[in-house]
C-alpha cells in the first residue's frame, strides 16, 4: 500500500496539525504565566511547546518522504480543543487533558499504522504518545505545587536554582528575591518529582 493511500496518511496530517496547535495553545499559556511573575513555569511551558514544534516536524518530515515530495493539499477533518483563558491553574488542567487526549490518539494512529504496514511511522506515533503523557504528567504535578502553594516550599531541603545568574541555595523554601541578582521568586527553577 503507498502511503498516500492509506489512512496512516492522514493520521500523519492529523496529528501535524495538532501539534502545530498545541504549540500555539501553550504559548498562549506561557504568556499568561509570564505576565503573571511565573517566569520558571512560562520557561518550561516554553520548552514543551518547542517539542510539540519538533514533534510536528517529524511528523511533515514523514509526509514528505512520501511517494509526493510536493502535497498541494491534504483535506482532513478534526476537533481541537479552544479552552485556555487567563486561569492559570484551569490552563494546567486543560493542558493535562490535552496531553492524555493526545496520547490516545496517537495509540490509536500507532496500531492502524501497523496494520497498514507502516512501521516506522507507528514507531514514531509510539515514541510522541510517550512523551505526550510524560508532559501530562508534568502539567500535573506543576498544577499540584501551585495550588498547594508548594511551588517554592517542600517538605525536605532542596537546592533552589536562580537561573537568571546561577546563584544556588539549599534549604525548604526558595528566596523571595535572588540575593545575587534580585530576580523575584517566580523565576527560581522548579522542583519537579525525580518520577517524571
Amino acid at each position: 500500500m503507498k502511503l498516500k493511500d492509506s489512512q496512516t496518511y492522514n493520521n500523519l496530517a492529523r496529528a501535524f496539525v495538532t501539534e502545530c496547535s498545541a504549540r500555539a495553545r501553550y504559548e498562549f499559556c506561557e504568556y499568561g504565566f509570564r505576565y503573571n511573575g511565573y517566569e520558571a513555569i512560562a520557561t518550561l511551558i516554553d520548552k514543551i511547546a518547542y517539542q510539540e514544534f519538533n514533534h510536528a516536524r517529524m511528523l511533515y518530515t514523514k509526509l514528505q518522504d512520501g511517494e509526493d515530495k510536493q502535497i498541494d493539499n491534504i483535506d482532513i477533518s478534526l476537533g481541537l480543543p479552544f479552552r485556555e483563558k487567563w486561569d492559570l491553574l484551569k490552563n494546567l488542567q486543560a493542558l493535562e487533558q490535552d496531553e492524555l487526549n493526545e496520547a490516545e490518539v496517537y495509540s490509536t494512529f500507532e496500531k492502524v499504522a501497523k496494520e497498514e504496514g507502516f512501521e516506522d511511522i507507528a514507531k514514531l506515533f509510539g515514541m510522541i504518545r510517550e512523551v505526550e503523557i510524560r508532559h501530562a504528567k508534568i502539567f500535573k504535578e506543576v498544577y499540584l505545587q501551585l495550588k498547594s502553594k508548594k511551588l517554592y516550599k517542600k517538605d525536605k531541603e532542596t537546592m533552589w536554582i536562580c537561573p537568571s545568574c546561577g546563584y544556588i541555595s539549599y534549604g525548604k523554601q526558595a528566596w523571595e528575591t535572588c540575593p545575587l541578582c534580585q530576580a523575584k521568586q517566580g523565576y527560581c527553577e522548579i522542583v519537579l518529582s525525580e518520577k517524571i
